[in-house]
């Protein structure tokens, strides 16, 4: 009983030692390597988010998936972005209508 006991705490010891050497050796499996403490690979434009940039987006990953703070922070900067875009082309739509309009109305005095 006691001789099993040993090979058994014996194949743990090599495995453990296996498992860090491997680990060591071989990294995590990523293709980078990873990130420093304190640092994200998110990243975004200051202005103009366009659809290549948020294919671009890349989140840091911790224990139970992406890391919730950065995911935040894209998501309120992608809003304000079609904010924004949605602003300016209602702003454009309005002088579309005025420029329409007094184009009718020069129309209708060239024709009066």
């Amino acid at each position: 009983m006691v001789s099993a006991l040993l090979y058994l705490v014996v194949a743990l010891v090599v495995a453990g030692v296996v498992f860090v050497l491997a680990s060591v050796v071989f990294g995590r499996g990523e293709e980078l390597e990873p990130l420093p403490p304190g640092t994200t690979p998110t990243r975004l434009p200051a202005t103009e988010v366009d659809g290549d940039d948020v294919r671009a987006l890349r989140f840091q990953q911790v224990l139970r998936g992406y890391k919730a703070t950065e995911v935040d922070w894209a998501l309120h900067r992608l809003a304000s972005e079609l904010d924004e875009s949605h602003g300016r082309i209602a702003a454009l739509e309005r002088q579309l209508d005025a420029a329409s309009e007094q184009l009718a109305r020069h129309r209708r005095e060239q024709e009066g």
